[in-house]
């Protein structure tokens, strides 16, 4: 149980913190966090709450980070359904209060995009769904990449979350244009039960692409980098 109020309050933070910022401070004018604040902010919950809980749960926080640990042999398929179904649990719960927070603003019509993900129309930038694709895949594998390589036993020690969360903020740096990045089935659909637009409809996307993505870098891992 401990494990999974670890993986609720983690995945809770990284949505509230990630998608909150991107919210409430990337688009005010002159003073506004940008692309650059928002990526710095998700890679900031995972740094923190990594070094926070990640000696309990691992640190997951996300399912297809989960699911990528388990096809490159460091995690149980028996505890799976428990931390995916907690990780989306803690996203939703987040999303929530991101809800009740924005809604709350004087003169508040709509949450608009509330920070979810799309391709095609909803798009920041009006890339394809293929482009969407190849680019959750592409980084949600090079994510798992960092991951299982930074907690190798051989790796430095207590380094791990910052590599983490710093490949976090590089991923988001690349991909919000592209997607508003995802590489996180929860936080997508967290965001897209919220949102004012047709995001539900395109959240199978930002299920499949980060799942592929993670298990090929844990078995690109498990392959390629496990020590014989």
């Amino acid at each position: 149980m401990k494990k999974l109020f670890a993986e609720f309050f983690g995945t809770f933070w990284l949505v509230f913190g990630g998608c909150g910022s991107a919210i409430f401070a990337a688009g005010i004018p002159e003073l506004g966090i940008g692309f650059v604040g928002v990526s710095l902010a998700f890679g900031l919950t995972v740094l923190t709450m990594a070094y926070a809980v990640g000696h309990i749960s691992g640190a997951h926080f996300n399912p297809a980070v989960s699911l990528g640990l388990w096809a490159g042999g460091k995690f149980e398929a028996k505890d799976l359904i428990g931390y995916i179904l907690v990780q989306v649990i803690g996203a939703i719960a987040a999303a929530g209060v991101l809800y009740l927070i924005v809604s709350g603003k004087p003169e508040f019509e709509t949450v608009g995009g509330f920070a979810a993900n799309g391709y095609a129309e909803l798009s920041p930038e009006g890339y394809s769904m293929m482009s969407a694709l190849v680019a959750e895949i592409v980084l949600t594998a090079f994510f798992l990449l960092v991951i299982l390589g930074s907690t190798n036993a051989r790796a430095p020690k207590g380094f791990a979350p910052i590599a983490i969360g710093l490949a976090l903020t590089l991923i988001h740096l690349i991909s919000i244009p592209i997607t508003n990045t995802s590489v996180n089935p929860a936080r997508s659909l967290s965001q897209a039960i919220f949102a004012d637009g047709n995001y539900m409809s395109q959240v199978w996307l930002f299920w499949v692409a980060p799942i592929a993505g993670a298990i090929l870098g844990g078995v690109i891992h498990k392959a390629f980098f496990e020590k014989e």
